[in-house]
């Protein structure tokens, strides 16, 4: 065999031997590591990185998250101060509305009382007091238009003085005469009003000047001579209905009407 052949194959022996070597030490770890062909750090395994979404995830409910107890105070008291806040405009309110119904009943009635139309009253007395005591309202504006002053009740009760102590219409001879008879001699207890015609209209006369035109308007009733008096009867139960309606919507105004806010 010439010296050329003998080159060529120890060439291709050198050759296949490297080629040997080469992937023996790219798949025999620790082999590369001993010959320091590999660095050790750059075969050890990567640490396994966390999920992006994992790295960025956000809390569901922020509201769970831990808070410094600095911030958590700070927001406990801003919120009791709103709390607070809203509480005392509400009250606020109230008394504002309350104030105005209380107002307009207190202007009502003395328009009533001087006997004179409600004016720019009614409209508001209607709006303020209207869906829940429609019947106090109407009373009180159907007074306001046809008013009945306490004044003019008691200089009419004066004059009717002889009409009411007199004997009733329809009374006949033989009546009048018991009647005359049973009234010269009365026995009464001491605890209780005399009975006598003159003793009640006295009594219903200082209701009258007292105010109290319903005591009146009852001691007026027994008297004998009541059916002549009509006409005052009636301005009488006028007078004391407006009074109590007037009434009814003045209580509502100190209590609150919810309606009246």
């Amino acid at each position: 065999m010439s010296w050329t052949a003998r080159l060529l194959i120890a060439l291709a022996l050198v050759l296949a031997g490297a080629a040997a070597a080469t992937w023996g030490l790219a798949h025999y770890h620790p082999a590369a590591r001993l010959l320091g062909v590999v660095p050790a750090t750059a075969l050890a395994q990567p640490q396994q990185a966390q999920p992006p979404a994992q790295q960025n995830m956000v809390p569901a409910n922020p509201g769970q998250a831990t808070l410094n107890p600095a911030i958590a105070q700070q927001i406990a008291q801003l919120q009791a101060r709103v709390q607070r806040v809203e509480s005392e405009s509400q009250q606020a309110q109230g008394s504002a509305g309350r104030a105005d119904a209380l107002l307009i009943a207190f202007a009502a009635r003395r328009a009533i009382e001087r006997g004179v139309s409600l004016g720019y009253l009614e409209p508001l007395l209607v709006d303020r007091f209207g869906a829940d005591h429609a019947q106090a309202v109407a009373m009180i504006v159907t007074a306001s238009r046809s008013p009945v002053r306490l004044t003019e009740l008691i200089a009419d009760y004066q004059d009717l003085e002889s009409q009411l102590l007199g004997p009733p219409p329809d009374e006949g001879v033989w009546t009048g005469i018991k009647r005359g008879l049973s009234s010269l001699i009365t026995v009464h207890r001491s605890d209780r009003p005399s009975s006598q015609p003159q003793a009640r209209y006295n009594r219903a006369l200082s209701h009258l000047m007292a105010g109290e035109v319903d005591a009146a308007l009852a001691e007026t009733m027994r008297l004998p001579g009541a059916a002549r008096a009509d006409q005052w009867i009636g301005r009488a139960r006028e007078y004391v209905a407006a009074h109590r309606a007037l009434d009814e919507v003045e209580s509502a105004a100190l209590i609150g009407n919810p309606d009246a806010g």
